[in-house]
């Protein structure tokens, strides 16, 4: 009975050894589980700061394309950033490009983009005693008008008591400021006969512009519009053509009798 006794209890220290190590695997195994995690955790810091530049990155790389976008669609839009204008003067010169004569001169209803105005001068003495004095001036961003600036340097030293007759062929009419000066030197001189042809009419619809043009026909100066025979003159006589021909523009006699008629409103 010892001996059964004694075999009993070793075979359930046995099994409590046995059971012991079971618990002490399965405590180990659940060890090495929550060590594991650790690494898992360990592994994401690494990414983390990584991540924004990324995204960073992006977002700069979108922003960049957008801006480009927007530029793109605003010079689609006929929008354009501001660009830095040249040094303000006054052209002068005895005959144009083709080109500008082209472009400035066309006699439009809406001179979009036309922004400087082009005058054709011929300068008579009474008799035809001298040569005429012919050339063109184009005021480039000027500070002074091309109109005032043609009694500046092409008549600098007029004598009043010389009569001259002086002609015009300008690409628009005077403005307000430019119309009471021509109407001053013109009271001032009364020998000296000035006669403007012009292309189109500046902001013809403003009263102020109404009352300059009236004011200096008053002081005598003669006001025309260019009829398609002037553009020709003006493409003979001012223009560097070299080989090539002026074909006045298809609407050219129509517009003619457009500004013609409110010319004719402006001064009755």
């Amino acid at each position: 009975m010892a001996d059964r006794n004694s075999r009993l209890s070793v075979k359930k220290k046995e099994k409590k050894v046995e059971n012991k190590t079971k618990d002490e695997k399965e405590k180990e195994k659940g060890k090495e589980k929550v060590v594991k995690k650790p690494d898992k955790l360990e592994k994401k810091p690494e990414k983390t700061p990584e991540q924004p530049k990324v995204d960073e990155e992006k977002r700069n790389e979108e922003g960049e394309g957008a801006t480009g976008v927007e530029e793109q669609n605003s010079e689609e839009n006929g929008e354009f950033q501001p660009i830095e204008l040249p040094p303000f003067e006054i052209v002068t010169g005895e005959q144009m490009s083709p080109f500008y004569f082209k472009f400035q001169f066309r006699n439009v209803e809406y001179s979009s983009g036309r922004n400087k105005t082009l005058l054709c001068y011929r300068v008579d003495t009474a008799g035809g005693s001298t040569e005429p004095l012919k050339g063109y001036m184009e005021d480039e961003h000027a500070t002074a008008h091309v109109e005032e600036a043609f009694f500046q340097q092409i008549l600098p030293n007029y004598n009043s008591s010389q009569e001259l007759d002086v002609t015009w062929y300008v690409s628009s009419s005077p403005c307000v400021a430019c119309a009471a000066k021509l109407a001053n030197i013109l009271q001032q001189h009364k020998k000296l006969r000035l006669c403007i042809f012009c292309s189109r009419l500046f902001e013809w619809e403003q009263p102020e512009i109404v009352e300059g043009l009236k004011a200096l026909v008053s002081a005598g100066c003669k006001l025309r519009m260019m009829k398609p025979t002037d553009f020709l003159l003006v493409w003979e006589t001012y223009v560097e053509k070299e080989d090539q021909n002026f074909t006045p523009w298809e609407d050219c006699q129509e517009n003619y009798d457009y500004y013609m008629e409110k010319l004719v409103d402006i001064l009755k």
